[in-house]
């Protein structure tokens, strides 16, 4: 469309994901939901975020946190209505907050109304066609089809009553779908618009590289053959609306060319920039990670995106304590040491790095109040079935899913209203009494408030965001770089104070400056060149 760029917010936009059962619970049932969101606005829109992405907020058996879905056009009742999102993104417009859903397209939940029917199917049936249902291995097809290993762990074929076996990426009770049906991308096209008609503004598309895929021939299943044409014809969908909605592609790949392609014309607006995500604290790492990512986005004129944590990963604070500060799956394990109060001046320096880096700026919810993983949970109140499916050797993914502490002395922490019938669905550390939005609000030097105050001087510049950059002499522990001839970050990875460069004005910086003026170590500051 010839406004496109008018209206292309994505380009430059702070977004907030929401985990929607550990955000804020209305109705005291100890999990999280829409009318604990919609309550909790003025505090996103007080923080100075442009947009709120919602992890899938659909009806789900919770094999996965929502990720395995049964219907893909309503809402879990545990979390409330249909119209009750409606009234959410009404809301959420009139705060000049943007709501972007998840949309879930390699698999759905085995509850879901098409696998049940392809469950009491026979074999050879078109309703077993739209998933990958074949027969096994071995004299009475005992064994699975192929080898191929589940991302969860454990083979990714499952048998069922009448023999044949059934493809899952991830857990069992997620079933893929088989993208080479038509019946399949007709159905999603229609679950797209049936969301982008309800004023959602923008869509993100989890697993997005790994829908095509023939399992009985290649264990090769990303980025295969085909997958581009799905996602442009989602884009002609998407900009028939006006204005534009985005989308945005949960794309693991490290070919750095391969990602680029989903970002081409015509087909996604935005990816996520996992690459940096995984990056060490360490000065030549990011400094290449950065490089690289912008020379990625430029030739498709996309704009980067950057971003420290998700519902997926060790949380920042953590991480960053760590002796190896780089995330994998493949390195979460239990009782790895971590310095807390190094892994938060850390992670106060990364989010000014990011916040003023060039393109749009992803934040976690708990992230803004300093939040750690939670490492010691009960093994019985574990979820993940990452943590089931590798034996308990893998702590999986819930420790960054603790719900979010906003007032109060003790659990739940104003999660729930004070007449909850229920504990939180996963407990908050005690300690937590000193993280919370009300113990931080308007205390100088805290974690909110620097997040408020970086915010809000993001979205006063106009050279933040999406734009140029360009780096400035700096020692080899050090990344600094302008945005334009007056605004610059300077982010010290070393063990030794450096000087800044000249200067007309400290804007904000992680932590304060030394008497002499200089930036300690591990620490960033924006300011105001000469």
């Amino acid at each position: 469309m010839a406004d496109q760029n008018h209206h292309a917010w994505w380009r430059s936009a702070a977004i907030y994901q929401v985990y929607m059962r550990s955000f804020a619970d209305g109705n005291g049932d100890g999990v999280g939901d829409l009318a604990g969101l919609r309550s909790r606005l003025p505090y996103l829109a007080g923080l100075g975020v442009d947009a709120i992405w919602i992890v899938p907020w659909y009806p789900s058996p919770l094999a996965d946190g929502g990720y395995d879905v049964a219907d893909f056009r309503a809402i879990d009742p545990i979390f409330g209505t249909l119209a009750e999102a409606e009234k959410l993104i009404e809301e959420a417009h009139a705060s000049g907050i943007r709501v972007i859903c998840d949309i879930v397209p390699n698999h759905c939940s085995d509850q879901h109304a098409w696998f049940q029917r392809a469950l009491a199917a026979q074999p050879g049936s078109p309703e077993r066609d739209l998933f990958w249902f074949r027969k096994g291995r071995g004299e009475s097809g005992e064994l699975p089809p192929t080898d191929l290993q589940s991302i969860f762990g454990g083979p990714a074929w499952t048998r069922v009553a009448d023999g044949e076996w059934y493809l899952h990426l991830f857990a069992p009770e997620q079933p893929d779908f088989n993208w080479d049906h038509p019946a399949v991308r007709e159905e999603f096209e229609d679950i797209v618009r049936f969301w982008l008609d309800r004023g959602i503004d923008g869509i993100r598309i989890d697993s997005a590289a790994v829908l095509i895929k023939d399992p009985l021939v290649s264990d090769d299943y990303e980025d295969n053959e085909g997958i581009h044409e799905i996602y442009q014809a989602w884009r002609r969908i998407s900009d028939t609306y006006s204005p534009p909605r985005a989308l945005i592609g949960e794309v693991w790949l490290p070919d750095h060319e391969a990602f680029a392609r989903y970002l081409q014309e015509g087909e996604l607006h935005t990816a996520f920039n996992f690459a940096f995500l995984g990056a060490p604290w360490e000065a030549e790492r990011l400094r290449y990670e950065i490089d690289m990512t912008l020379a990625v986005h430029a030739p498709v004129a996309a704009p980067a995106t950057w971003v420290l944590s998700n519902h997926d990963v060790t949380r920042e604070v953590t991480r960053f304590g760590r002796e190896a500060t780089n995330f994998a799956f493949a390195e979460k394990r239990f009782h790895v040491p971590s310095d807390p109060q190094l892994g938060t001046r850390r992670a106060r320096a990364a989010a000014l790095l990011i916040m003023s880096l060039p393109g749009a700026v992803y934040l976690y919810q708990g992230e803004e109040l300093g939040l750690e993983e939670v490492e010691d949970l009960d093994d019985e109140l574990r979820e993940d079935p990452m943590f089931h499916r590798s034996g308990g050797i893998d702590p999986g993914r819930d420790g960054c899913r603790v719900p979010l502490p906003w007032s109060g002395s003790a659990p739940p922490f104003g999660f729930s209203p004070a007449d909850a019938t229920r504990d939180p669905w996963l407990p908050q550390p005690a300690h937590w009494a000193g993280r919370t939005v009300a113990a931080q609000e308007g205390v100088p030097g805290s974690f909110l408030e620097l997040y408020r105050e970086a915010l809000r001087i993001r979205r006063a510049e106009s050279s933040l965001g999406d734009g140029p950059m360009r780096w400035l002499e700096a020692g080899p522990q050090v990344l600094a770089f302008a945005r334009d001839d007056s605004f610059a970050n300077v982010t010290n990875l070393g063990s030794s104070a450096v000087p800044l460069p000249p200067h007309r004005e400290v804007l904000l910086t992680s932590v304060p400056l030394n008497e002499d003026g200089t930036l300690p170590s591990d620490a960033s500051a924006w300011i105001r060149l000469t």
